[in-house]
C-alpha cells in the first residue's frame, strides 16, 4: 500500500516545477489592528536574517521584502525538505490618515512589528459648538458645547 503524502509530495514538486513557485515571492502571514492612535503590522517571519529584510514607503505603498537562504551543502541527502527558502515580499496601500514619516519597525523573535502612526489631521478631535437659547439673538451666545468629532 503506498502512502499518499508520497502522492502528495510528488504532487507539490510537479507544481512547483511547472509554476516555478520556488522563485516567486511567498507570502508572509500579518496580523493588523488600531491601536490608539497608531497601526500595528505584525509580520511572521521566522528564520529571517533581520539584514535581509527591507521595508519601504512609496507614496501611499508600504514594501516589506526578505530573504530566507536554504542551506548550502553539497553533500546532504534530504529527508525532508518543507521548509520554505526564497524571497518574501507584501505590499499595503496606505490611507492618506497615517503619517509614513514616523513609521518605525523592529525585529524580535522572528516577528516584524510595524507602527504606522496616524496623522494629526485623521485623529479625532473636539469641535466648540456655540449654543443658543432663548427668543432673542443674541440669547445664549456665551454658552458652549464640546461635541468630539
Amino acid at each position: 500500500m503506498s502512502n499518499p503524502f508520497d502522492v502528495l509530495s510528488q504532487f507539490d514538486r510537479l507544481a512547483s516545477s511547472v509554476f516555478d513557485t520556488a522563485r516567486a515571492p511567498r507570502l508572509m502571514p500579518v496580523d493588523l489592528f488600531r491601536e490608539g492612535d497608531q497601526y500595528v503590522l505584525s509580520a511572521d517571519l521566522p528564520g529571517i536574517d533581520p539584514a535581509s529584510v527591507d521595508l519601504d514607503v512609496d507614496g501611499q505603498l508600504l514594501t516589506i521584502r526578505a530573504e530566507r537562504l536554504a542551506p548550502a551543502s553539497e553533500h546532504v541527502k534530504w529527508l525532508a525538505h518543507e521548509r520554505p527558502y526564497g524571497s518574501y515580499m507584501r505590499q499595503f496601500t496606505l490611507g492618506d490618515g497615517v503619517d509614513a514619516e514616523k513609521i518605525t519597525a523592529n525585529y524580535e523573535h522572528g516577528v516584524l512589528s510595524v507602527i504606522v502612526p496616524m496623522a494629526e489631521r485623521a485623529k479625532p478631535r473636539k469641535i466648540q459648538i456655540a449654543a443658543r437659547t432663548g427668543t432673542g439673538t443674541d440669547a445664549g451666545a456665551g454658552q458652549r458645547k464640546q461635541v468630539t468629532a
